[in-house]
Protein backbone atom coordinates (compact mmCIF):
# COMPACT_ATOMS: atom_id res chain seq x y z
CA UNK A 1 0.00 0.00 0.00
CA UNK A 2 1.15 3.73 -0.81
CA UNK A 3 2.20 5.64 1.38
CA UNK A 4 -0.09 7.96 0.89
CA UNK A 5 -3.52 5.94 1.86
CA UNK A 6 -5.84 6.92 4.43
CA UNK A 7 -5.56 6.19 7.71
CA UNK A 8 -9.23 4.64 6.79
CA UNK A 9 -7.54 2.25 4.42
CA UNK A 10 -4.79 1.21 7.22
CA UNK A 11 -7.09 0.64 10.19
CA UNK A 12 -4.34 -0.53 12.54
CA UNK A 13 -1.90 2.88 11.72
CA UNK A 14 -3.98 5.49 13.91
CA UNK A 15 -4.05 2.88 16.91
CA UNK A 16 -0.69 2.55 16.73
CA UNK A 17 0.46 5.70 16.67
CA UNK A 18 -1.97 6.49 19.43
CA UNK A 19 -0.45 3.46 21.34
CA UNK A 20 3.19 5.19 20.26
CA UNK A 21 2.10 8.74 21.65
CA UNK A 22 0.29 7.22 25.01
CA UNK A 23 3.53 5.26 25.63
CA UNK A 24 5.81 7.88 25.01
CA UNK A 25 3.83 10.59 27.30
CA UNK A 26 3.49 7.78 30.18
CA UNK A 27 7.57 7.24 29.77
CA UNK A 28 7.86 11.14 30.36
CA UNK A 29 5.46 11.50 33.07
CA UNK A 30 5.96 8.44 35.10
CA UNK A 31 9.78 8.90 35.31
CA UNK A 32 9.48 12.58 35.94
CA UNK A 33 6.37 12.34 38.69
CA UNK A 34 6.14 8.97 39.79
CA UNK A 35 3.51 6.15 38.35
CA UNK A 36 1.64 7.15 41.49
CA UNK A 37 1.29 10.03 41.04
CA UNK A 38 0.49 10.16 37.40
CA UNK A 39 -3.21 10.07 36.19
CA UNK A 40 -4.59 8.96 32.85
CA UNK A 41 -5.90 12.31 32.11
CA UNK A 42 -2.54 13.56 32.58
CA UNK A 43 -1.09 10.96 30.46
CA UNK A 44 -3.71 11.22 27.46
CA UNK A 45 -3.63 15.25 27.55
CA UNK A 46 0.32 15.45 27.24
CA UNK A 47 -0.37 12.27 24.20
CA UNK A 48 -2.68 14.48 22.77
CA UNK A 49 -5.19 11.65 22.51
CA UNK A 50 -8.96 10.88 23.67
CA UNK A 51 -9.04 9.00 26.98
CA UNK A 52 -10.74 6.30 25.14
CA UNK A 53 -7.38 5.41 22.91
CA UNK A 54 -5.90 4.39 26.26
CA UNK A 55 -8.74 1.95 26.83
CA UNK A 56 -8.38 0.49 23.15
CA UNK A 57 -4.81 0.24 23.91
CA UNK A 58 -4.27 -0.83 27.12
CA UNK A 59 -6.68 -2.78 29.19
CA UNK A 60 -6.11 -0.36 32.47
CA UNK A 61 -3.23 1.97 33.83
CA UNK A 62 -1.39 -0.87 35.02
CA UNK A 63 -0.84 -2.28 31.81
CA UNK A 64 0.03 0.89 30.60
CA UNK A 65 2.84 0.82 33.40
CA UNK A 66 3.85 -2.93 32.45
CA UNK A 67 4.63 -1.65 28.53
CA UNK A 68 6.01 1.31 29.76
CA UNK A 69 8.76 -1.16 32.04
CA UNK A 70 9.26 -3.17 29.06
CA UNK A 71 9.45 -0.49 26.91
CA UNK A 72 12.20 1.23 29.01
CA UNK A 73 14.11 -2.22 29.46
CA UNK A 74 14.28 -2.64 25.75
CA UNK A 75 15.56 0.96 25.01
CA UNK A 76 18.57 -0.30 27.74
CA UNK A 77 18.85 -2.99 25.82
CA UNK A 78 19.36 -1.44 22.40
CA UNK A 79 22.09 0.74 24.28
CA UNK A 80 24.01 -2.07 25.19
CA UNK A 81 24.04 -3.52 21.80
CA UNK A 82 24.90 -0.79 20.12
CA UNK A 83 27.89 -0.92 22.90
CA UNK A 84 28.12 -4.27 22.12
CA UNK A 85 29.37 -3.79 18.33
CA UNK A 86 32.66 -2.17 19.66
CA UNK A 87 33.45 -5.19 22.28
CA UNK A 88 36.69 -7.32 21.72
CA UNK A 89 36.49 -9.44 24.78
CA UNK A 90 34.72 -10.03 27.74
CA UNK A 91 36.82 -7.59 29.52
CA UNK A 92 35.27 -4.77 26.83
CA UNK A 93 31.82 -6.89 27.11
CA UNK A 94 31.65 -6.45 30.63
CA UNK A 95 32.09 -2.57 30.83
CA UNK A 96 29.58 -2.05 28.21
CA UNK A 97 27.15 -2.84 30.52
CA UNK A 98 28.08 0.09 32.76
CA UNK A 99 28.44 2.18 29.49
CA UNK A 100 24.57 1.15 28.29
CA UNK A 101 23.99 2.44 32.12
CA UNK A 102 25.80 5.84 31.46
CA UNK A 103 23.76 6.16 28.12
CA UNK A 104 20.86 5.68 29.26
CA UNK A 105 21.52 8.36 32.10
CA UNK A 106 22.89 10.89 29.47
CA UNK A 107 19.77 11.17 27.81
CA UNK A 108 18.30 14.49 28.25
CA UNK A 109 15.08 14.16 30.59
CA UNK A 110 12.84 16.86 31.32
CA UNK A 111 13.47 17.17 35.11
CA UNK A 112 17.40 15.60 35.13
CA UNK A 113 18.32 12.27 35.71
CA UNK A 114 16.59 10.49 38.56
CA UNK A 115 18.19 7.09 38.64
CA UNK A 116 16.96 3.94 37.58
CA UNK A 117 13.41 4.61 35.82
CA UNK A 118 12.67 0.00 36.48
CA UNK A 119 13.38 0.25 39.73
CA UNK A 120 11.78 4.00 40.30
CA UNK A 121 8.71 2.39 39.01
CA UNK A 122 9.19 -0.92 40.86
CA UNK A 123 9.39 1.13 44.74
CA UNK A 124 5.87 2.32 44.04
CA UNK A 125 4.19 -1.07 43.19
CA UNK A 126 2.80 -3.26 46.00
CA UNK A 127 4.77 -6.52 46.64
CA UNK A 128 3.42 -9.27 43.84
CA UNK A 129 2.61 -6.60 41.39
CA UNK A 130 3.60 -7.88 37.93
CA UNK A 131 5.68 -4.75 37.04
CA UNK A 132 7.97 -6.13 40.08
CA UNK A 133 8.10 -8.75 37.90
CA UNK A 134 9.50 -7.41 34.58
CA UNK A 135 12.05 -5.30 36.38
CA UNK A 136 13.37 -7.90 38.63
CA UNK A 137 13.72 -9.63 35.03
CA UNK A 138 15.30 -6.47 33.57
CA UNK A 139 17.75 -6.51 36.41
CA UNK A 140 18.18 -10.53 36.05
CA UNK A 141 18.96 -10.20 31.96
CA UNK A 142 22.11 -7.96 33.30
CA UNK A 143 23.85 -10.01 35.98
CA UNK A 144 23.20 -12.79 32.96
CA UNK A 145 24.99 -10.66 30.39
CA UNK A 146 27.79 -9.58 32.90
CA UNK A 147 28.09 -13.52 33.23
CA UNK A 148 28.17 -14.45 29.72
CA UNK A 149 31.45 -11.98 29.32
CA UNK A 150 33.28 -12.79 32.77
CA UNK A 151 32.49 -17.05 31.45
CA UNK A 152 34.67 -15.70 28.49
CA UNK A 153 37.16 -13.58 30.28
CA UNK A 154 37.47 -16.43 32.95
CA UNK A 155 37.27 -19.85 30.72
CA UNK A 156 36.60 -22.72 33.00
CA UNK A 157 36.01 -20.92 35.99
CA UNK A 158 31.84 -20.44 35.49
CA UNK A 159 31.25 -20.27 39.77
CA UNK A 160 34.00 -17.45 40.29
CA UNK A 161 32.56 -15.75 36.72
CA UNK A 162 28.72 -15.96 38.55
CA UNK A 163 30.05 -14.86 41.46
CA UNK A 164 32.01 -11.40 39.94
CA UNK A 165 29.14 -10.69 37.92
CA UNK A 166 27.13 -10.49 40.71
CA UNK A 167 29.59 -8.51 42.78
CA UNK A 168 29.38 -6.18 39.18
CA UNK A 169 25.49 -6.32 39.20
CA UNK A 170 25.65 -5.07 42.93
CA UNK A 171 28.15 -2.63 42.19
CA UNK A 172 26.32 -0.77 39.14
CA UNK A 173 23.02 -0.47 41.15
CA UNK A 174 24.71 0.93 44.16
CA UNK A 175 26.31 3.80 41.41
CA UNK A 176 22.90 4.06 39.89
CA UNK A 177 21.15 5.28 43.19
CA UNK A 178 23.46 7.59 44.35
CA UNK A 179 23.97 8.45 40.52
CA UNK A 180 19.76 8.87 40.71
CA UNK A 181 20.26 10.76 44.19
CA UNK A 182 23.11 13.50 42.85
CA UNK A 183 21.15 13.93 39.14
CA UNK A 184 24.04 12.96 37.29
CA UNK A 185 26.08 10.31 35.71
CA UNK A 186 28.96 10.68 37.82
CA UNK A 187 29.28 7.63 40.30
CA UNK A 188 28.40 5.43 37.34
CA UNK A 189 31.78 7.13 35.58
CA UNK A 190 33.51 5.61 38.86
CA UNK A 191 31.72 2.69 39.15
CA UNK A 192 32.68 1.92 35.59
CA UNK A 193 36.29 2.80 36.87
CA UNK A 194 35.87 0.27 39.80
CA UNK A 195 35.12 -2.71 37.71
CA UNK A 196 37.54 -2.26 34.89
CA UNK A 197 40.36 -2.33 37.78
CA UNK A 198 38.78 -5.46 39.32
CA UNK A 199 38.53 -7.23 35.85
CA UNK A 200 42.11 -6.27 35.66
CA UNK A 201 43.21 -8.26 38.45
CA UNK A 202 40.97 -11.40 37.57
Amino acid sequence: MSETGTAAERPGTRRGTAREKLLAAAARRFYADGVAATGIDTITAEAGVAKMSLYNNFSSKADLVRAYLDARHEEWLDLYRRRLERVRDGREGALAVFDAYADHAARAYEYGFRGCGLLNAAAELPAGDEGRAVVRRHKEEVESLLAGHLEELLPGRPGEARAVAEHLAFLLEGAMARAGLEGAGTRLEHARAMAADLLDRL
